[in-house]
């Protein structure tokens, strides 16, 4: 058995002993004397059950570190960090060459005699774990590893243990630094970091790399610092391609070093356009930030002067973020480079409305990004308001990268889009409302991407329909946008339930599904259930609550019976725990004397409220809602009853198609 194997085991273990600490929460037993068969109500429908909560989701509301009414507890703690990272390109030879120091501050009660960092480049080695083919580089070569001043080599777990003393241990995109001394509550330690690795050509499963050796998209560069949570502890699950990040939130320094010729641009504030930046380049830049409509900073054919010269032909560009969750940058030869402000509302609170900064960088292969500054504004500017919650950050950049990326990727401040020629300027809008709109899922609401990929993924799905409904109209966009992409799966052997580690599902649609449209299209069912007032009063304070923080599944569930003040079992069970469906029917309707029956089947396993418009042959309409209980209490089929001397000719569910129902043909019953 090889040492990493050996390793391996460890870690399978001390995984299944978590595993075996969070199963499902109490299981509760009733004897009773069973009544004869007569006696007893045959349920002619599933009956959801009470959702399973961890056992150590539970424990944290026993420790106070969150609550049972979705909030934050009071003992609520999480860990920081500061990070100063030097990056340094040859474009030549596609070579990243990086620097760090690190300093972690552990905020939780518990003494850490581990400390465990990502190697998301890790992807991209021989021999490491992957759930799709990847390019090979070689993944990340670490040079100098240092804690607290002193470096460390390379360790296995049995030398640990057998010799005890410090060291680190690379497995997969993992890194497990031990160092010599605990790291105690209350305490920080420092680490320092040397590597280099050579740049794929679409990084991390399409998320980063290079593009026609004018084109550097950086992201997952650096040994970044592993979530330790109150619910969990240490978060290790590797990094496969597919599901993505859990990032704590960090204080970063960045440098990049470039060849002078070459435009950057990365997450936080830029320090030094005035060092970096030609007189010319320089203006139109200041001036692009006051302006509401796009200014071209540098065009195509100014790029040779957009910036300073310097005596050793490399220009060295600053920046600087608070409290975000990850860096990333891009370095452009052949961009054209746009700029614009965008109103996001009153950041500060002191009555008056706030801009960020529009940054848009495009290669002349791709026409359809002469709108993108535009985009970019629409979106930052309704999501803002949408969200109750203004974009907080000082730009928002946008970068093409064909070849890198066929779709968009997101990351604090910055996304990197495809060019989109062949399916045109409404996808083009589309996707970038989708990655701006990660801004706040999951760069302010930092959530478990690797598990719950739903989480993000589905609200962003969701707040991208929205953002399509207010810039093309509800004649182009509506709800049904987002439940084609669920239903076309929906009750059949293909589909996951979205409560599955995102990871584990069955290959083919499922994980997609799971993740984007079906939990989208079960947030416009539970607005359906609450109300729209009510649904975004939940919405805004489950944002207000978990800003900067950590929230897990039951957090959201929490705060939205806590604001509704409503038991919602039923609606998580059936939506987020099974692969059940909803299809509402009409079954008929007939006249017994004076009154007119209309017969209602619930033929899906999902129980929801019906809506039903009722025409007459005067052609008025009566509208008539049926609460859930009817379902819940186990029966499939209901009638109404309508005392009425008017003829029915027409009953419909769901008129206005507010509802992701798999078979709307039976929804309507006409005479």
């Amino acid at each position: 058995m090889s040492v990493h194997q050996h390793f391996t085991i460890i870690i399978i273990f001390f995984t299944l002993l978590l595993i075996s600490c969070t199963s499902t929460g109490k299981v509760e037993s009733q004897l009773s004397s069973a009544p004869s068969s007569s006696s007893v109500f045959q349920p002619d429908r599933p009956i959801p059950y009470p959702i399973d909560i961890p056992d150590s989701f539970e424990i944290a509301i026993l420790n106070g570190t969150r609550s049972d009414d979705g909030s934050p507890g009071q003992n609520y703690w999480q860990n920081y960090a500061s990070y100063s990272l030097h990056a340094e390109i040859d474009p030549e030879s596609h070579t990243l060459f990086g620097k760090a120091s690190i300093i972690y501050q552990n905020n939780s009660p518990d003494d850490l005699d581990i400390i465990v960092f990502e190697l998301a480049q890790n992807l991209h080695k021989a021999g490491t774990p992957k759930m799709d083919v990847t390019e090979i580089t070689g993944g990340k070569q670490l040079n100098r590893v240092a804690v607290n001043g002193t470096q460390l080599e390379e360790t296995t777990m049995r030398a640990r243990w057998i010799q005890g003393g410090g060291g680190y241990i690379v497995e997969g995109t993992q890194l497990y630094i031990l160092p010599d001394e605990i790291l105690e509550s209350g305490g920080e330690m420092e680490f320092e970091f040397d590597w280099t690795f050579q740049i794929p050509r679409q990084g991390a499963s399409g998320r980063m790399g290079r593009s026609r050796d004018n084109l550097f998209f950086i992201a997952y560069w650096y040994p970044h610092l592993s979530v330790y949570d109150d619910v969990h502890g240490w978060f290790y699950d590797s990094f496969l391609g597919n599901a993505e990040f859990y990032h704590g939130f960090a204080d970063y320094e960045l440098t990049v070093t470039m060849p002078r010729e070459w435009l950057v641009m990365g997450t936080g504030e830029f320090l030094n356009p005035e060092e970096t930046l030609s007189p010319q380049t320089l203006e139109q830049y200041l001036l692009s930030g006051q302006s509401d409509t796009s200014i071209v900073i540098a065009d195509f054919d100014e790029l040779e002067e957009a910036t300073n010269y310097s005596d050793n032909g490399k220009l060295t560009w600053k920046f600087r973020a608070e409290k975000v969750r990850d860096v990333a940058f891009s370095a452009t030869l052949e961009s054209r480079w746009e700029g614009a402000r965008t109103p996001v509302g009153d950041l500060t609170g002191n009555g008056e409305t706030d801009y960020t900064r529009i940054n848009t960088f495009f290669r002349e292969t791709a026409p359809l990004w002469f709108r993108q500054t535009e985009y970019a504004q629409h979106s930052i500017t309704f999501l803002s308001d949408y969200m109750k919650y203004p974009y907080p950050w000082p730009h928002m950049t946008s970068v093409e990268g064909a070849d890198i990326i066929g779709g968009g990727m997101e990351f604090p401040m910055m996304t990197v889009i495809g060019d989109y020629n062949n399916v045109g300027a409404v996808r083009l809008y589309g996707v970038t409302a989708h990655e701006l709109a990660h801004m706040w899922f999951p760069m302010i609401i930092s959530t478990n991407e690797r598990r719950y990929t739903w989480i993000d993924e589905g609200y962003t799905t969701f707040h991208t329909n929205k953002a399509n409904i207010d810039y093309f109209g509800e004649e182009r966009f509506n709800e049904l946008d987002v439940f084609i992409g669920y239903l076309q799966i929906a009750g059949t052997e293909l589909e996951g339930e979205i409560m599955r580690w995102s990871d584990f599902h069955y290959p083919g649609m499922a994980y997609g599904v799971a993740s984007y449209p079906k939990p989208a299209s079960v947030l416009y069912a539970l607005r359906f259930v609450l109300g729209e007032e009510l649904f975004r009063e939940a919405h805004h304070e489950f944002i207000n609550r978990w800003a900067y923080k950590h929230p897990y599944p039951w957090d959201i569930f929490h705060t939205f019976e806590d604001i509704s003040g409503m038991d919602l079992s039923w609606f998580w069970r059936s939506w987020y725990y099974e692969t059940w469906v909803l299809d509402q029917s009409v079954a008929g309707v007939y006249e017994d004397g004076s009154r007119t029956v209309i017969v209602i089947e619930d033929l899906g396993e999902v129980p929801m409220p019906v809506k039903l418009e009722i025409t007459f042959d005067d052609n008025t309409t009566q509208l008539k809602t049926l609460d859930v209980d009817y379902w819940l209490n186990g029966h499939r089929t209901r009638e109404v009853v309508l005392e009425t001397d008017k003829t029915v000719i027409r009953v419909q569910i769901d008129p206005d198609r507010k509802l992701p129902d798999a078979d709307y043909s039976n929804n309507t019953w006409i005479r």
